[in-house]
C-alpha cells in the first residue's frame, strides 16, 4: 500500500560509475523519500528485532554454483567499486529526513514491513466492493522474512523469480533499498552480483534498442569489464527491477520475439520479457516490486513466488518504527533557534503514541501503512521540535504526497498519461470537498462510489477507475474503526481531508454545473471569435446592416460575463473558508495545533453528555492548508505531482481571500482562534498579504496558549516584520521559556505594554529580557513579570538592562522571589533609571530594612510615582513607618503597604485585593491567608479608631472583601 512505489529515473544513472553528486542535486525526491521511512538508527538492543523481522541478513544461497565466481583481481575491484558506489547512493538522506538528525542509515536499523505469501488464484480476484481487504488478522497471514524470498517453494523446487506488490506507501521502495544496502556491506551472500534498475528508467529509454549489456554498462560502468561473465554466474546474479507498472511488456511471441543473447541490441521491453521468461540468462534470479493493478503483465508461470507486502499489519512495528525515529539523541537540533527536545520529552511522546497504538483507535489503521508512520512522526517533530525555516504543516503534507507520488501515471498503458495524484485530487478531493461542505468526516460506500464514478462514461474511464481502486484507494481511505459507525470509511488522517478539500478548490476543481456550461460557451466562443468579429467588422463597412455591430459586441460580452461568474465564485469560496477561520461555535477550545497534536497522541478532552446533541465536525485545518497551497513553494511541488496552479489564479484566488479576511479579521478573537489567524497566514507564507491584513491589529492577546516552540516561530515569522506598533501584547501563562523570549523578541519590539506573567520564567530569562531592554528599538512602556520565580540573580541582570532603558515607565516584579537582596539590588540601582513612574514589587519576602531601603531610594527618585510593598514581610512598626515616608513630602513617590492610610481606606485597596483574588489559586495559601488576616486585623482597629461614618462605611466594605477572600481560602473570616 503506500511508502513510494516507485524510483524515478535518475534513481540509478549512469552518474553511478563518476564521481558522486551531492544528494540535494542529484537524487529525484521520490528516491529521498522512499529512503525516508524505513530509516534505521545505530545497533543497539533493537538489533534483535531486524533479525526478527525480516532482514535480508543470513540468507542462504540458493541452489546453483557456489563459491567465488569473479577471483580475478580487477573483477574483484570492479564488484567492491559495484558495492561502494551503490552503498553510497542508496544512504543519501533527502532535505525531510535531515530534520530528525544525521544518524539515520538503512544498514544499521530498519523495520521490515510484513510480507504474506500469496498465490496465483488470488490475484485473479479484485474485489468489486471498496472492503478493504489487505486488513486480514496477521494469525490468518502466511508471512515471509526477506531472506525466505528466494527459498525452495513447498514443493521443493528452485524459486528464480519473486514478485513481491503492494499498493501505494506500503514499503516496496524500502525493501528494495534494504535488500540492496546489505548486499553491498556483505550481509546477502546468496548473490555474487546485484544489478538493480528502475522500470521508470528504462520506460524513458522507449523503444530504442540497447543490449542488456549496453543497459548495465551505461549505468554501472565499474562492471563492463565482468559483463562476458554475467552467463557464467548462474542463480548468484540478482536482477532487481523496481516498479514494473512503468513498463508495458508483451508476453506473445508476436510481440516480443525470443532472445537469449545478453549483447543484442532490443527494446529495453523485450529485453525485460526475455529476463523473466527465463530464455536470457536463465540462471540468474530475479525480484520484481510492482503495483497491484501491473501483476497481470507477467504471466504466473514465469513467476515462482508471490509476495504481498502489509506495511505494519502488527502494532509492535509500528511502535518500534516510532520508538527508533522519534528517540534519536540528535533529533531535533535547532540551528541556533530553540532547543532541542530533551530525551524525557521524547520518551513522553512515544509512550503516549504506543499507547494511542495500543488502544486500536484510528490512529492504528492509519499506520498500518508505513508511509503514515512517516507523516505522524514529521507532524510530531513539526509539533514540538524547533521548526526549520520556511517549513510549513502544508509544505509537510505536499512533501509527502511528492514522495509517494511524483512522477507517478495512473496507468502507463493509457494514451492520457494521467498523473495519479491528479486523478486522486479530482476523485478524493471531490469526496474530501464533500465531506468538508456536509460537515462530516465518515462516509459510506454510496458516498465514495460517487465521487469515484462521478462522469465516468468510457470503457478507457472505468479501466483507469480500476487501477486507482487497486493501487492507490488504500492510500486515502481507511476502515471507520469506531462501533457506532460500522461499515463507513474515513480518510486515513484527519488532516488529509481537509488537505485534498483544499487542493481541490485551488485547483479549480469544484464548479457548479452553470459555470461548467458556461465555460464550455466562454470556449467555444473564444475560439471563433476573433475569426467571426473580422469577417463582421468587414460585412459591417459593407453591408448596411444594423444588427452586425451588436452580434459583435455580444461576442466581446460572454467571456467577460464567465470571468465575472469564475470570480463570484471564489469570493464564494473565499466567504467559506474564512467563516469556517472564525466559526463561534467551534467545539474545540484549543487552537488547532494543539488539537492535532491530541489527535496524534490520543489525548482526549472532557466528553459530552451522552443526552446532549451531537456538535458538528469542525475542520479548522481547511482554511490553513488553502493558504498554504497557494503558496509559492508548495505550487511548485504540486507542478511535480501533475497538479500545477497557474499564477494568476493563484493570485484572484489571494484577493478574494484578503478581501473577505479584511472584513471579518478585525473582530476580537478569542487567544485560540487568534492563533489559528495567525497560523493561516505562517501557512500562506506571504508577507507582503499578511501585512496589508494584520495592518489593523494593535493587541495581540494570546493568554493562556500553550506556546510551542512553533507557536513562537509562528507569531515571530508573520508579526515579527510588521510596522505598526502593537499596544499591547499579552503573553500571560504561555509556558514561555529563554528559547521561545528569543524567538519572539521581534514582537516584542513592536510592543508598547508586554505582559509575561505566569510563566516560570527564572533567572535565564532574564539575560534576554536585559538584551531587550538595552535594544534601540526598544518602546516598551510597561513589562509585567509578575509570578515568576526570577530571584534576585534574575534582578541583577534587569537592573542594567533599566539602567540603559529610556521607554519603560511601568514595571511589576509582583511574586518574583526577590528577598531582601533583589530589593536591595534594586534599591542601588534604581537611580540609574530616570523614567520609571510604577514598581510594584508586592509578595516578594522582603523584611522591613530591605523595603525602608527601597522606599527612601523611591522617595528620591524624580520620576517614580508608585511603589507596591504589601505583602511582603513586614512588622507592624515597619509597615507605619513606610505608611509615614509615603505621606510625608508631597510629589514624591506614595508607598503602597496596606489597604488602610491611616484610619483611612487606601485608593489601591481594590488593586491589592483584584491581585490577590486572580492569584489566589497559585500563591501559597497559608501564606497569602496570614497577610490577609493582619490585613484584616489593621482594618478593624483603624475603624475602631475613627469616628468619621463615611470612614467607617468604607472599612467595613473592604473588611466584607478580605473576609471573602478568607473564606475561599477556608480561613475563620471572623
Amino acid at each position: 500500500m503506500r511508502w513510494s512505489s516507485h524510483l524515478p529515473r535518475a534513481f540509478w544513472h549512469s552518474g553511478l560509475g563518476r564521481a558522486l553528486q551531492t544528494a540535494d542535486e542529484s537524487i529525484p525526491f521520490v528516491i529521498h523519500w522512499n529512503w525516508a521511512l524505513k530509516r534505521e538508527y545505530p545497533l543497539g538492543p533493537s538489533r534483535v528485532f531486524i533479525r526478527h523481522y525480516g532482514s535480508s541478513v543470513g540468507s542462504g544461497p540458493p541452489s546453483g554454483r557456489h563459491g567465488q565466481l569473479f577471483q580475478n583481481i580487477s573483477a574483484t575491484e570492479a564488484i567492491q567499486w559495484h558495492r561502494r558506489n551503490l552503498a553510497e547512493w542508496f544512504s543519501r538522506l533527502p532535505r525531510e529526513e535531515r530534520q530528525f538528525g544525521p544518524t539515520f542509515a538503512l544498514d544499521t536499523v530498519h523495520v521490515d514491513p510484513v510480507i504474506r505469501e500469496s498465490t496465483p488464484n488470488e490475484l485473479l480476484h479484485l474485489p468489486s466492493e471498496l472492503a478493504l481487504e489487505h486488513q486480514l488478522p496477521l494469525a490468518r497471514l502466511s508471512t515471509l522474512a526477506l531472506s525466505q524470498l528466494f527459498n525452495p517453494d513447498a514443493c521443493g523446487r528452485r524459486v528464480q523469480t519473486v514478485v513481491l506488490y503492494g499498493t501505494v506507501g506500503t514499503g516496496k521502495s524500502t525493501l528494495v533499498r534494504k535488500m540492496v544496502l546489505d548486499w553491498c556491506h556483505g550481509r546477502l551472500p546468496a548473490f555474487e552480483l546485484l544489478i538493480p534498475f528502475s522500470c521508470e528508467d528504462l520506460s524513458s529509454v522507449g523503444s530504442a534498442p540497447v543490449s542488456l549489456c549496453q543497459l548495465v554498462a551505461q549505468r554501472y560502468t565499474h562492471l563492463k569489464e565482468i559483463l562476458p561473465l554475467m552467463a557464467a554466474t548462474g542463480s548468484r546474479l540478482l536482477f532487481v527491477l523496481h516498479g514494473l507498472e512503468r513498463l508495458n511488456l508483451d508476453f506473445r511471441l508476436t510481440g516480443t520475439g525470443l532472445c537469449s543473447d545478453p549483447e543484442k541490441p532490443e527494446a529495453p521491453a523485450a529485453i525485460i520479457v526475455n529476463l523473466l521468461r527465463k530464455y536470457m540468462l536463465p540462471e540468474a534470479s530475479i525480484l520484481v516490486t510492482t503495483r497491484p493493478s501491473a501483476i497481470g503483465r507477467i504471466p504466473s508461470k514465469y513467476v515462482g513466488r508471490y509476495g504481498e507486502i502489509c506495511g505494519f499489519s502488527d502494532t509492535n512495528l509500528q511502535k518500534l518504527y516510532f520508538q527508533l525515529r522519534l528517540n534519536q539523541p540528535d533529533c531535533g537540533h535547532s540551528d541556533g533557534v530553540g532547543v532541542s527536545a530533551t530525551s524525557a520529552q521524547r520518551d513522553s511522546l512515544v509512550e503516549m503514541l504506543s499507547r494511542n497504538l495500543e488502544g486500536h483507535h484510528q490512529i492504528t489503521a492509519a499506520c498500518f501503512l508505513p508511509s503514515y508512520c512517516w507523516l505522524i512522526c514529521a507532524t510530531l517533530h513539526f509539533l514540538h521540535a524547533p521548526t526549520p525555516a520556511g517549513q510549513t504543516l502544508t509544505s509537510i503534507y505536499t512533501s509527502f504526497l511528492r514522495l509517494n507520488f511524483s512522477g507517478e501515471m495512473l496507468d502507463s498503458s493509457d494514451p492520457s498519461k494521467l498523473s495519479l495524484m491528479a486523478y486522486a485530487a479530482r476523485t478524493m478531493g471531490k469526496l474530501a470537498y464533500e465531506g468538508v461542505s456536509s460537515r462530516k468526516t465518515y462516509f459510506s460506500e454510496e458516498d465514495v462510489r460517487g465521487c469515484l464514478e462521478a462522469g465516468i462514461k468510457t470503457e478507457e474511464e472505468f479501466q483507469l477507475l480500476h487501477v486507482f481502486r487497486w493501487d492507490a484507494l488504500r492510500f486515502f481511505l481507511a476502515p471507520c474503526m469506531e462501533p457506532e459507525h460500522p461499515g463507513t470509511f474515513v480518510f486515513t488522517v484527519p488532516a488529509m481531508q481537509e488537505y485534498l478539500a483544499a487542493l481541490y478548490i485551488v485547483l479549480g476543481l469544484h464548479k457548479t454545473t452553470l459555470q461548467q456550461v458556461g465555460k464550455e460557451v466562454a470556449e467555444l466562443v473564444g475560439r471563433v471569435g476573433e475569426d467571426v468579429s473580422l469577417v463582421l467588422g468587414i460585412m459591417a463597412k459593407l453591408l448596411p446592416l444594423r444588427a452586425l455591430p451588436l452580434l459583435f459586441n455580444l461576442l466581446k460580452v460572454v467571456p467577460r460575463v464567465f470571468g465575472r461568474m469564475v470570480g463570484k465564485n471564489r469570493e464564494a469560496v473565499a466567504q467559506a473558508m474564512v467563516l469556517e477561520m472564525f466559526r463561534e461555535e467551534d467545539y474545540y477550545n484549543d487552537d488547532v495545533l494543539d488539537q492535532m497534536s491530541a489527535s496524534i497522541l490520543g489525548i482526549e478532552g472532557p466528553r459530552r453528555h451522552p443526552d446532549e446533541p451531537p456538535e458538528d465536525e469542525v475542520f479548522e485545518l481547511f482554511p490553513m492548508f488553502m493558504g498554504g497551497l497557494l503558496s509559492a513553494h508548495n505550487r511548485a511541488m504540486l507542478a511535480q505531482l501533475g497538479c500545477p496552479i497557474k499564477n494568476l489564479d493563484a493570485l484572484e484566488n489571494a484577493q478574494a481571500i484578503k478581501k473577505k479576511l479584511g472584513k471579518l479579521g478585525r473582530q476580537v478573537l478569542p487567544p485560540p482562534e487568534l492563533l489559528d489567524h495567525l497560523f493561516f497566514h505562517y501557512e500562506f507564507q506571504n508577507q507582503h498579504f499578511s501585512a496589508e491584513v494584520l495592518s489593523s491589529l494593535c493587541q495581540l492577546n494570546l493568554a493562556g496558549v500553550r506556546m510551542t516552540p512553533l507557536k513562537c516561530t509562528v507569531v515571530a515569522a508573520v508579526l515579527g516584520s510588521g510596522r505598526h506598533a502593537l499596544h499591547e501584547v499579552n503573553l500571560a501563562s504561555c509556558q514561555l521559556d529563554p528559547a521561545g523570549l528569543r524567538t519572539l523578541m521581534p514582537v516584542f519590539l513592536r510592543a508598547r505594554k508586554l505582559g509575561l506573567q505566569l510563566n516560570s520564567l527564572g533567572p535565564e530569562a532574564c539575560r534576554d529580557l536585559r538584551d531587550l531592554l538595552l535594544h534601540d528599538q526598544c518602546q516598551i512602556t510597561t513589562l509585567r513579570l509578575s509570578n515568576n520565580p526570577l530571584t534576585a540573580e534574575g534582578v541583577a541582570l534587569l537592573v542594567e538592562g533599566l539602567a540603559g532603558n529610556t521607554s519603560l515607565t511601568h514595571l511589576s516584579l509582583l511574586h518574583t522571589g526577590l528577598g531582601d537582596k533583589g530589593l536591595e539590588l534594586l534599591a542601588a540601582q534604581l537611580d540609574r533609571n530616570q523614567q520609571l513612574q510604577e514598581l510594584n514589587v508586592a509578595y516578594n519576602g522582603a523584611g522591613d530594612t530591605a523595603a525602608l531601603a527601597l522606599a527612601r531610594t523611591a522617595w528620591e527618585h524624580p520620576s517614580l510615582e508608585l511603589l507596591h510593598l504589601y505583602f511582603n514581610e513586614l512588622t507592624s512598626e515597619g509597615r507605619r513607618v513606610l505608611r509615614n515616608l509615603g505621606g510625608t513630602a508631597e510629589g514624591r513617590a506614595r508607598v503602597v503597604v496596606s489597604l488602610t492610610e491611616g484610619t483611612a481606606v487606601s485608593e489601591y485597596w481594590s488593586v491589592i485585593l483584584s491581585e490577590v483574588q486572580r492569584n489566589l489559586n497559585s500563591w501559597d495559601q497559608g501564606r497569602v491567608q496570614r497577610h490577609l488576616e493582619l490585613l484584616l486585623q489593621d482594618l478593624e482597629d483603624n475603624r475602631g479608631a475613627t469616628l468619621n461614618p463615611w470612614r467607617k462605611a468604607q472599612l467595613l466594605r473592604v473588611e466584607g472583601e478580605v473576609k471573602a477572600l478568607l473564606e475561599q481560602l477556608g480561613g475563620p473570616g471572623h
